[in-house]
C-alpha cells in the first residue's frame, strides 16, 4: 500500500444579510453559526494534532463575525431573543415564533420544554400562542431557542451554559443575560481560535472572492452557454473581469489582515472555474484552487462512474492534483471527490457517528489499494463546513472525533493541508486549459439558467451601467481605482460588489428555496437600489418588485360597484369605498420575518371617468418617517407612474410619469391627497384601452432612494376591464 494524502477542505460561508437600507441584519444565520458551529470545528481538530485540515472562510463571512464580535450591531433577532419577556409586544412574539423554531429537530427535541413549546405552536397556531402564552412561557421560548445554537462544548463543558441547560425551563430574566454574555464571549472567539491554529501549521486558511461571486459569469455571462448552450442569458451581456478582480483583491487584502498573511490557496466561489477567472487569480498570485470532479471531467472529456464498492473509473486522473498552466504561470487544482464528500454532506447523518466515520475511514483506505503505482493518490475531501452537522446527532462532533481518530491513527494516510499536498505533488500532470463550470453539475445553471435568474442579471447590469455613466460625467471620480472613488462613489460601488454575490441568484429560480426567500430578494433589490440612492439618481420600479415569485399571497376581491370618490387622504366614511376591490395582506405589521413592512393593502376601482385607487400605510410603521414615497404604477401599452412624497405627515409633491416622459401638468390628469392613507384619481384618459382586457397595478414605499414594501407580493395585479367588472369597456 502506498498510502493516500487526504485533503479536507471545510468551506465556511454566509451571505450578507445586513439591509442597506436601514444597517440591521434582517437574518441571523452569520450569528448563530458562529456559534455553532465555526469555533468548534477548529477546536475539535487540537485534540488530533497529526490531521492537518484546511478550512475555507468567506472573507464577508469572516468580516460580519468581527462587527457581531465587537458588540456594534443591530439584528432583530437577538434584540427580541434577549429582551424582557414582560414587554415583548405582538410584532416580537410574531418574530419570535417565526425564528425559534427554524431549527433541526435533533437541536430542538434536545429540552423537552422546547419540545413541548413547538406542539402548542404547530396544533394551536401562532396566534393562539400569542393571545394565551404567559410570560415564563415566551422566556423558555427566547432561553432554549438561543440554547439551541451553542457549541457542543460550551453545552457539555462551559459550566454557565451547562447548567441552563439542564435546568431545561423555567428561565429568569438573570439566566437570559447570562446567556447572552456567554454568546458574545464565543463570538469574540471565532476568528482568534483560526488564526492560532493556522500559526501552528495545523491548518490553513484558504479564501474566496471577497462577496462571492460567480467569477466566470462577472468576467462574461456569455459563458455559461458553454456548458449549456440552452441557457437563457442577459442581453447584452454583463461583462466586467475587472470586478472579479477587485473582489479577489480585497480577499487576499482583508485575508492578510485578519489571519497575519496572504492566503495562499483559492476556493471560488461555488467552485466557479474558467480560464480566465483562474488567469486572474494567478496574476495576484493564488498558488492552488479547487473545484469539483465534474468540472475536471468535461475538461479531460471522461468519466468518474463508482464501481460497487465506490471506486470511481478513472481514478488516478482523479486523485492527484492538477497544474493549471497559461500564459507562463501556473497554479495546482484540487477536484473533489463528489461522491465522498456528499455521503459527509448528506447520507452519514443518518447513520450512527461510529458506523459513519468506519465507512468513510474504509473508502479512503481503498483508494491508496487501489492504486498501487505511480504517484501518491491524492484524495479531496471539500464541503461545506457548517449547515451538515445540525442532521447529526450532537452536532456531528462525535462522527468528527471518530474519523479524525482513525485517520491520524493509520501510518498510510496523511491528512494535509492543501498547501501541503500541493507540495507533496512536484510532478503533477499539466492542464493548458479548463471547463468553465461550477461544482453543481459541472454548468452555472443554479445562477443564469432561470427567467429569474437572467431578470437579476439584467437589473444588476443596469445598475452597474449607472455606475458607469456616472463616471463619465464626473459624478464618481477616480474612476481608474475603485478603492480611490470619491465618497459617494465608494459607497455605490461596495452595494454593486455586495450584489454581484451568488447568494441572491441561489434563491431564485426552482432549484433551491426556503421560509427567507422573500428577505434574499429584498436584500438584492435593495443593494441595487442603493447604487442608485448614492449616485443620487431615481432607481427604476423594477427594483421595488419581487424577482422571486413569493410563496405568499395577498387576499383579492374584485370591485362590486362604481366609485364616486372625495379625494382627501382620509378615511371619512366606511361607504366612500364601499364596493371597491381590494388588495391585502393577513397578519402583516412590525418587522415580522425580518422583513420591513408598511404596507397593509390597497382598495382600487372605477368611476365614469377616473380610476380610483387608495393605498393603506401601516400606521406604525411609518409612524417615525418624517419623509417618505408612495409610488403607483400602472401599466397599459405603458407604463403609468405616479410618484407621491409624503414629508411629516403630508402631501409635498406628485409627479406623473407616462412612458418615461414626465408630465407637465399633472394636476389635470391626476388628483392626489394623503393624510393617513394615499388616494389618487386618475384620467381615464392617460390609458390605451384600445383592445386591451385589463390593467396591471402595483404600488411601493420608497424611503431615502430605497424600495421598503411592495405590494401585490406576487407581482403587478391584474385589473379586467369591462363593463362586467364594474370597469370602463376597452374602446
Amino acid at each position: 500500500m502506498s498510502g493516500v494524502n487526504l485533503v479536507i477542505l471545510w468551506h465556511m460561508h454566509q451571505p450578507q444579510y445586513r439591509d442597506p437600507a436601514t444597517g440591521r441584519y434582517l437574518l441571523p444565520w452569520t450569528r448563530l453559526h458562529a456559534l455553532k458551529d465555526y469555533w468548534g470545528m477548529v477546536r475539535v481538530l487540537e485534540d488530533f494534532p497529526g490531521v492537518h485540515s484546511t478550512f475555507n472562510f468567506v472573507p464577508l463571512l469572516a468580516q460580519q463575525i468581527e462587527e457581531y464580535a465587537s458588540g456594534e450591531f443591530r439584528e432583530s433577532w437577538f434584540e427580541v431573543a434577549f429582551t424582557d419577556a414582560e414587554r415583548l409586544g405582538p410584532g416580537a412574539k410574531r418574530e419570535a415564533i417565526e425564528r425559534a423554531f427554524q431549527v433541526n429537530e435533533n437541536l430542538l427535541n434536545r429540552w423537552p420544554r422546547f419540545t413541548e413549546l413547538a406542539s402548542q405552536m404547530r396544533s394551536g397556531g401562532a396566534e393562539a400562542c400569542i393571545a394565551n402564552w404567559n410570560a415564563r412561557d415566551w422566556c423558555d421560548l427566547q432561553v432554549l431557542s438561543q440554547l439551541a445554537w451553542m457549541d457542543e462544548e460550551y453545552l457539555a463543558k462551559d459550566p454557565a451554559v451547562r447548567g441552563l441547560s439542564e435546568k431545561g425551563t423555567n428561565f429568569s430574566e438573570d439566566d437570559k443575560a447570562v446567556l447572552k454574555d456567554k454568546q458574545f464571549e464565543l463570538l469574540a472567539a471565532v476568528l482568534p481560535i483560526y488564526r492560532l491554529a493556522a500559526q501552528r501549521g495545523q491548518i490553513e486558511i484558504s479564501t474566496t472572492p471577497f462577496y462571492h461571486p460567480i467569477l466566470p459569469l462577472l468576467c462574461d455571462t456569455d459563458i455559461a452557454r458553454v456548458s449549456n448552450p440552452n441557457t437563457p442569458l442577459p442581453q447584452p451581456p454583463f461583462r466586467h473581469p475587472e470586478d472579479a478582480k477587485e473582489h479577489l483583491e480585497r480577499a487576499r487584502e482583508f485575508h492578510e489582515r485578519v489571519f497575519g498573511k496572504p492566503p495562499v490557496g483559492l476556493w471560488p466561489s461555488e467552485g466557479s472555474v474558467s480560464d480566465q477567472a483562474l488567469e486572474i487569480a494567478m496574476e495576484l498570485g493564488f498558488k492552488w484552487f479547487a473545484t469539483d470532479e465534474g468540472v475536471l471531467g468535461r475538461t479531460r472529456n471522461i468519466g468518474f462512474w463508482r464501481d460497487a464498492s465506490g471506486y470511481p473509473e478513472n481514478g488516478r486522473e482523479l486523485y492527484t492534483p492538477w497544474k493549471f498552466q497559461r500564459n507562463g504561470r501556473s497554479m495546482h487544482g484540487f477536484f473533489r471527490d463528489h461522491y465522498l464528500s456528499d455521503l459527509v454532506g448528506f447520507v452519514y447523518s443518518r447513520m450512527g457517528p461510529e458506523g459513519a466515520a468506519e465507512d468513510l475511514y474504509r473508502r479512503i483506505r481503498a483508494v491508496a489499494e487501489r492504486q498501487t503505482e505511480g504517484r501518491t493518490p491524492s484524495l479531496s475531501l471539500i464541503l461545506d463546513g457548517e449547515n451538515a452537522w445540525e442532521y447529526y446527532a450532537g452536532n456531528g462532533r462525535e462522527f468528527l472525533r471518530q474519523f479524525y481518530r482513525r485517520i491520524e491513527r493509520d501510518p498510510e494516510i496523511h491528512p494535509l493541508t492543501a498547501s501541503e499536498a500541493m507540495a507533496a505533488a512536484s510532478d503533477a500532470p499539466t492542464m493548458p486549459g479548463i471547463f468553465p463550470a461550477s461544482w453543481i453539475s459541472a454548468n452555472f445553471d443554479v445562477w443564469i439558467g432561470h427567467e429569474e435568474d437572467v431578470r437579476a442579471w439584467d437589473l444588476l447590469r443596469d445598475a452597474r451601467s449607472a455606475f458607469e455613466n456616472a463616471k463619465t460625467r464626473g459624478v464618481v471620480t477616480d474612476p481608474s481605482d475603485p478603492r480611490k472613488l470619491t465618497p459617494k462613489g465608494s459607497r455605490a460601488f461596495e452595494a454593486l460588489l455586495a450584489a454581484e454575490g451568488s447568494d441572491w441568484c441561489w434563491w431564485y429560480g426552482p432549484e433551491h428555496g426556503s421560509a427567507n426567500d422573500a428577505e434574499f430578494d429584498a436584500l438584492y433589490r435593495g443593494h441595487l437600489a442603493e447604487v442608485y440612492a448614492e449616485l443620487g439618481e431615481p432607481a427604476p420600479d423594477a427594483l421595488s418588485r419581487p424577482i422571486k415569485r413569493a410563496p405568499e399571497r395577498g387576499r383579492r376581491e374584485s370591485p362590486t360597484a362604481f366609485l364616486d370618490v372625495t379625494v382627501d387622504g382620509r378615511e371619512i366614511s366606511y361607504f366612500e369605498w364601499l364596493g371597491a376591490g381590494e388588495y391585502a395582506t393577513d397578519m402583516r405589521g412590525g418587522a415580522m420575518d425580518g422583513r420591513p413592512h408598511a404596507l397593509s393593502g390597497f382598495f382600487y376601482g372605477f368611476g365614469s371617468d377616473r380610476f380610483w385607487l387608495r393605498v393603506n400605510p401601516i400606521r406604525d410603521a411609518v409612524a417615525d418617517m418624517k419623509e417618505f414615497q408612495l409610488r403607483v404604477a400602472i401599466w397599459d401599452s405603458y407604463e403609468t407612474r405616479i410618484t407621491t412624497r409624503v414629508e411629516n405627515g403630508r402631501l409635498a409633491g406628485c409627479v406623473v410619469e407616462r412612458g418615461g416622459i414626465c408630465l407637465l401638468r399633472p394636476q389635470t390628469l391626476v388628483s392626489a391627497a394623503y393624510e393617513t392613507v394615499l388616494e389618487l384619481g386618475v384620467s381615464r384618459h392617460l390609458f390605451d384601452l384600445q383592445g386591451r382586457r385589463h390593467l396591471l397595478v402595483s404600488v411601493a414605499l420608497w424611503r431615502n432612494g430605497l424600495p421598503v414594501d411592495v405590494l401585490p407580493l406576487e407581482g403587478m395585479l391584474e385589473v379586467p376591464l369591462g363593463e362586467e367588472h364594474f370597469a370602463w369597456p376597452a374602446t
